[in-house]
């Protein structure tokens, strides 16, 4: 099972309100959806260790959870870093060379897409259009777009959200 290899970090708090939510879901058709959302809702993405924690309380497998949160693209194995960064796969970005920048991205920060820095400071995925085409390559950290980009921009970016920690 693949999933994130940063250390969990859940609390007993967090534990006690997704276990109090599966124990109300338990014997509604369906429960499996609602109760993953709950807890990404509520960790942020859906660690190993959550997964056996629905499994167990809703009477199913942890493949039929795994499967669940590997199919649906709201689902995340890994954590989100502080800063979110998205750079556009589409097409109008891919052939003005979002692949190269992506591909730098990559390098600096030693992940590659729905994956998060050790440090928890970046998070890393791959977009399809986010709507601003006429300035491709496109890339955007949480809210800020930054539009027709270029390899040899990223690093300065990227220092940029490191000093604000």
């Amino acid at each position: 099972m693949k999933g994130s290899t940063l250390p969990f970090d859940g609390t007993p708090e967090q534990e006690t309100k997704l276990r109090q939510k599966l124990n109300e879901l338990k014997s509604t058709p369906g429960a499996l959806m609602p109760a993953m959302q709950y807890a990404q809702e509520l960790y942020g993405y859906l660690p190993y260790e959550v997964q056996c924690i629905i499994a167990e309380e809703l009477d199913v497998t942890l493949s039929e959870v795994y499967g669940v949160a590997t199919f649906y693209s709201q689902f995340s194995l890994y954590p989100k870093g502080k800063y979110k960064i998205g750079i556009c796969l589409g097409t109008a970005c891919y052939v003005n060379g979002s692949q190269n920048v992506y591909d730098k991205l990559q390098q600096l920060l030693g992940i590659t897409s729905g994956e998060c820095t050790d440090d928890r400071l970046f998070s890393l995925d791959a977009t399809r259009c986010v709507g601003c085409c006429g300035m491709a390559p496109v890339m955007t950290v949480n809210d800020d777009v930054y539009g027709r980009i270029k390899p040899e921009d990223v690093e300065a970016i990227l220092a940029k959200y490191r000093e604000r920690g």
